[in-house]
């Protein structure tokens, strides 16, 4: 019997790319309703922005969808850039690669948002 994990770690990265695109239909629904659907005109100006982003819970919430949006993406790149067969270094390349790309998004996003806000 072999006993073997090969592949666990990649079904737990399968359940988080599940999980998170389920969070997204959550983060996603309420950014629409609140931002496109109930504003008058379907759109907020500048002002209309940041007088939105002055309640503290919407900034965490605006900060948590761009965590998760960007998550969830850069696993579905990452998925698909596994399919194609890359030789072990060129994975390693491929996940910090993606890690780096995450993370200077998510940092550029932060910083907009409180630019935007201040």
């Amino acid at each position: 019997m072999n006993t073997k994990r090969t592949g666990s770690w990649a079904g737990t990265l399968w359940i988080l790319q599940a999980l998170s695109g389920l969070l997204l239909i959550l983060l996603l629904g309420t950014h629409m309703i609140v931002n496109h659907f109930v504003v008058e005109g379907g759109l907020r100006t500048y002002e209309d922005v940041v007088s939105y982003l002055s309640n503290p819970i919407v900034v965490v919430w605006e900060i948590l969808f761009l965590i998760v949006v960007t998550f969830h993406a850069a696993l579905g790149v990452r998925s698909i850039l596994f399919d194609l067969g890359p030789k072990k270094t060129a994975r390693t390349v491929i996940n910090w690669g993606i890690t780096v790309l995450g993370l200077l998004a998510v940092g550029y996003g932060v910083w907009l948002t409180f630019q935007i806000i201040g």
